[in-house]
């Protein structure tokens, strides 16, 4: 059996996607399945400490999402079919389907981003991008929902029928992500920076409106305003579509001083990121998963998020929540977290047995069985 793994639009391992790639990677064991990796050409040793037994097929020297798709329509079928592929597997089907395949594909979906929201809200997606995936997803033999938020969105945006849909929970790396203890010390070194406590804390690339981090900053300036409280807010994540309008937001706070942006924060230090806060907000309107609030709350540390998409079926009762269109609401459950004890210590407490119930290896050995049983 030898089955095929589209490495494209996974970052290299660097993003989410590529982070789910990477446990995949690592849990293949020694079988009677041969496993075979395809990408960019300039990815092919992205994956090779990860997963040194696999081989790399190094396709498309031409970086862009245009190309990308081309590639796909164009050259993928040659290449499953000269590498007499059993089935392929790809990760980031959401963003990268097959057109058509000469053997059976899986994909995992990990969000419906293309639908969420007004056609203005949609627009940096493409046109094309949300004509061309729901019937390319319709193709697909199987699909791997990450949340059953993104299930029912396969089933009701893309019409694909609900019984080739399996739903399969992200995992967390529970050896980076666990309570560190903390010390009495006012500052927060992670090279090259260099954080002053204590700190809220909001992990997501700066994507407006989807990310809602123009309501998170007047919700933290309510905030300042009740509390008088010494808080910094953090937002640790890359630029991407109109982050002029989030930083030209944050400029006209009355509390931008103590509002500050990392720009890509290093994955390997995250954990320490988070164990620094006090707490965590998660204002997001949309989530396919909503691994940032897991990964906090693995972290030991209390989460507030927005009652929204797939996040409260990841935080379950572990979390605070609120309107994500009101900061007023956002700003009371920052208050409450704040300043009760309590609630704080309660919310810790049930964060960290929430989070036993997401682990790699059983994302793992679940996707695998998917993939190898329909391979045939």
């Amino acid at each position: 059996m030898k089955i095929g793994i589209d490495t494209f639009a996974c970052d290299g391992g660097k993003s989410g996607v590529g982070v789910y790639l990477m446990q995949i990677l690592k849990r293949i064991k020694p079988s009677g399945a041969l496993y075979e990796l395809f990408g960019w050409d300039f990815d092919r040793f992205a994956y090779s400490e990860t997963a040194p037994d696999l081989e790399f097929i190094p396709r498309c020297s031409v970086n862009g999402r245009t190309a990308n798709a081309l590639w796909h329509v164009f050259k993928y079928p040659k290449l499953a079919e000269s590498r007499k592929y059993d089935a392929c597997f790809f990760p980031a089907a959401h963003k990268q389907p097959p057109w058509k395949s000469s053997c059976p594909t899986i994909g995992t979906v990990h969000d419906m981003a293309a639908f969420w929201g007004t056609r203005k809200t949609r627009e940096h997606l493409g046109a094309v991008l949300r004509v061309a995936v729901p019937n390319s997803l319709r193709r697909i033999d199987r699909i791997i929902a990450v949340s059953e938020w993104v299930k029912q969105e396969l089933v009701e945006a893309a019409r694909v029928k609900e019984s080739r849909i399996a739903v399969v929970p992200n995992g967390i790396d529970h050896t980076a992500f666990y309570p560190r203890q903390r010390n009495e010390e006012s500052v927060v070194l992670i090279q090259p920076f260099s954080f002053r406590r204590p700190y809220v804390l909001c992990v997501s690339r700066i994507d407006h409106p989807v990310k809602n981090h123009i309501r998170l900053i007047k919700a933290f300036g309510i905030f300042k305003e009740r509390t008088r409280y010494p808080h910094r807010l953090v937002i640790a994540g890359a630029d991407s579509n109109n982050a002029e309008k989030v930083r030209a937001a944050a400029a006209a706070s009355p509390y931008r001083n103590d509002i500050f942006f990392t720009g890509h924060f290093p994955l390997k230090s995250l954990p320490e990121l988070y164990s620094g806060a006090d707490i965590v907000v998660y204002p997001s309107m949309y989530e396919g998963f909503g691994m940032g609030v897991l990964e906090a709350m693995a972290s030991g540390v209390p989460v507030a998020c927005a009652r929204a998409a797939s996040l409260p079926e990841a935080a379950e009762h572990a979390a605070l929540y609120f309107d994500p269109l009101s900061p007023d609401d956002m700003a009371d459950r920052m208050v409450t977290l704040t300043s009760n004890r309590d609630i704080y210590r309660e919310c810790r407490r049930l964060g960290l047995e929430r989070v036993q119930a997401f682990s790699w290896d059983r994302c793992a050995e679940r996707t695998l069985q998917i993939v190898q049983e329909t391979s045939g």
